[in-house]
């Protein structure tokens, strides 16, 4: 049986596994990312940790296929370089990909974390079976991996995929992270909930999530309090799942996936998010294109990313 690593690089916590060639994890581990220690920090502890992994799997890098890594941000694939991670200060145009391979000797390839998620989700999620599909990840940003005849889609850059910054506004709108106004991320996600919930309470409105609120109103209690039956907590994220299958619709027009899979923190709210998104579609998107496409939520959860990664090597 031949063995892969996988590691997905976030601002708080650096998921590493060992991934069987069925997609199963056989040994997994969590560290802090540190990103306030410096780059050169976090990469020294992800090489103890895989010597680790190595060590409490009785394995030698001479047993692992490859390993593969997933960052949030703008990824050479081609040369395995972390050219920016914006909510990982430090990383700029750091060859990571060259650093492990010369301490390791195993092949390394590198990726964005939505990409790698949509690769697990293709070959043992929800995606498995299909051709076309559409990965998306709601959660602080809006960000998408592109799956076109079986294939990840990177584009001229490896830039693909930027589906948060699908414009909803021509004239102006909130100003998004990446600088520009109108955007969709901007208008559905983590913060634009929050901002929300936070208008309405300074329009006077009575609510549930006030009272849940333990010191910060989050999404997640939004959430719950939506599920509980709050009325406002339910328009809000109403008004979050219009916007989303507004920005999707133009993806289902345009890539005609047979499934849009849809993870990341704010996706855990479920059919109070997903029930809009798919009305919205319903209602909004070209004939052919609409009765292809199924919206369902993603499967693998937190390990999307390190099965994901585990593949690159292969993609």
């Amino acid at each position: 049986m031949s063995h892969r690593i996988g590691i997905d690089v976030g601002g708080t916590n650096v998921k590493i596994a060992l991934v069987s060639d069925k997609g199963k994890i056989v040994y997994s581990n969590s560290i802090p990312t540190r990103a306030e220690m410096g780059y050169e920090h976090t990469v020294n502890s992800m090489k103890e940790a895989i010597r680790d992994l190595l060590k409490e799997t009785k394995l030698e890098s001479k047993n692992i296929e490859g390993m593969g890594f997933g960052f949030p941000g703008q990824i050479d694939c081609q040369k395995g370089i972390v050219r920016l991670a914006p909510n990982i200060p430090g990383w700029v145009n750091v060859p990571i990909a060259e650093i492990m391979e010369k301490e390791f000797n195993i092949p390394t390839r590198v990726d964005n974390d939505v990409r790698t998620a949509a690769l697990g989700e293709l070959n043992y999620g929800a995606g498995v079976g299909c051709q076309n599909l559409v990965c998306i990840t709601v959660g602080t940003g809006i960000g998408s991996g592109l799956v076109i005849n079986g294939k990840l889609v990177r584009g001229a850059s490896n830039a693909a995929g930027e589906l948060g910054h699908i414009k909803l506004n021509m004239q102006g709108g909130p100003l998004c992270g990446c600088g520009d106004r109108g955007c969709l991320e901007a208008y559905a996600s983590g913060p634009s909930i929050v901002a929300l919930a936070e208008e309405y309470i300074r329009g006077g409105k009575s609510t549930k999530y006030r009272e849940l609120a333990n010191p910060e109103i989050t999404p997640y209690i939004v959430a719950v309090a939506a599920k509980e039956g709050d009325p406002v907590a339910k328009q809000i994220f109403r008004i979050m799942g219009e916007y989303i299958g507004i920005g999707l619709t133009s993806v289902v027009n345009l890539l005609n996936p047979e499934k849009i899979i849809i993870g990341g923190g704010v996706a855990d709210a479920g059919d109070i998010l997903f029930d809009p998104i798919r009305e919205t579609i319903q209602k909004r998107a070209m004939t052919i294109q609409k009765e292809a496409v199924t919206i369902v939520p993603a499967q693998l959860g937190n390990t999307a990313g390190v099965i994901g990664a585990s593949l690159l090597i292969n993609s």
